[in-house]
């Protein structure tokens, strides 16, 4: 539990916000329809709440003290936050729900954003608010409704619906390739080997699962999304080994080239999952219902 003897009023964060864009008590009180005398009670009390003076007067102007710089930014984050969240929730009706979805983000960005087309159209009382993957307990904690993740089975207390599995490919910009072909994979090295952070076995096992090694195989620099990867290879800056269906838009435009024919079937696969106890609630069953259908159409992933 919070406590709340350290929790400011919103008054007195809108105050002192006020106070240091016109560093004038009387100003920043007319803007905000108070008296000058409530504003400096206001930023008295958060003086006296943080034990630090915001403001000190030299020759006879205001000027916010170091302290209150560093806890501006902070107040300024708040104040924002709040706005946000109020103009979110005055967008939509009283008979809107949202289903808050979270996904890997580059799984997100390249394979389900394209997927949502017509989402909005078929449930216009439902609003999707999509989020990048970060724990793996976001259902469990109540931060989402449903996620996407990539693993193997389901997790404790959830329901699990399984997408698709995946091939991990090599590929590189074309500029990267040597005049002469690879005689055989381990030469992929000599392109430098770019690593992803969630899967730091990858390249070994790709190597492995053809009968070689190199001791390369877990050098190279390292990036914490497929997405960086992507723009890696792009650029010319080595070598990404990646799942074959969140390129196939730069191979089909030639923006990067596979180097070595040979994919490598992953041991895990994409799922859906929520919560056990959601199954039955109308969003989730109909959110689960249109990636069905999307799982079945012509756009569904190469793999």
């Amino acid at each position: 539990m919070l406590n709340k003897r350290y929790l400011p009023s919103i008054t007195a964060l809108q105050c002192f916000e006020a106070v240091t864009r016109h560093l004038s008590f009387t100003r920043a009180a007319e803007e905000l329809n108070l008296t000058q005398s409530a504003v400096s009670k206001q930023v008295a009390q958060l003086e006296e709440l943080l034990q630090h003076l915001l403001f000190r007067r030299v020759r006879r102007r205001l000027q916010l003290t170091p302290a209150g710089n560093l806890y501006l930014g902070e107040v300024r984050k708040i104040l924002t936050q709040v706005e946000m969240s109020t103009h979110y929730l005055r967008s939509y009706g009283g008979d809107t729900e949202v289903l808050r979805v979270s996904t890997p983000p580059t799984f997100g960005a390249r394979w389900l954003v394209p997927r949502l087309k017509g989402w909005r159209l078929r449930h216009p009382s439902i609003h999707l608010d999509l989020c990048s993957e970060h724990e793996a307990d976001d259902l469990q904690q109540g931060r989402s409704d449903l996620a996407f993740y990539f693993g193997q089975g389901s997790r404790p207390g959830t329901e699990s619906l399984k997408l698709f599995g995946e091939e991990l490919v090599p590929v590189c910009a074309p500029g990267s390739l040597p005049d002469r072909p690879f005689t055989d994979p381990t030469q992929l090295a000599d392109l430098v080997l770019l690593q992803n952070a969630s899967r730091p076995q990858a390249w070994h096992d790709w190597f492995d699962s053809q009968g070689y090694h190199t001791e390369h195989s877990y050098h190279g620099p390292r990036f914490e999304t497929f997405y960086m990867c992507i723009r890696a290879a792009q650029v010319g800056c080595g070598v990404a080994l990646l799942p074959k269906f969140l390129v196939e838009e730069e191979l089909a435009d030639g923006k990067l080239v596979i180097p070595w024919q040979h994919a490598m079937p992953s041991a895990s696969a994409y799922y859906l999952s929520y919560p056990e106890h959601a199954a039955e609630v109308p969003k989730v069953r109909l959110f689960v219902e249109w990636m069905l259908e999307q799982i079945d159409s012509p756009q569904e992933p190469q793999q």
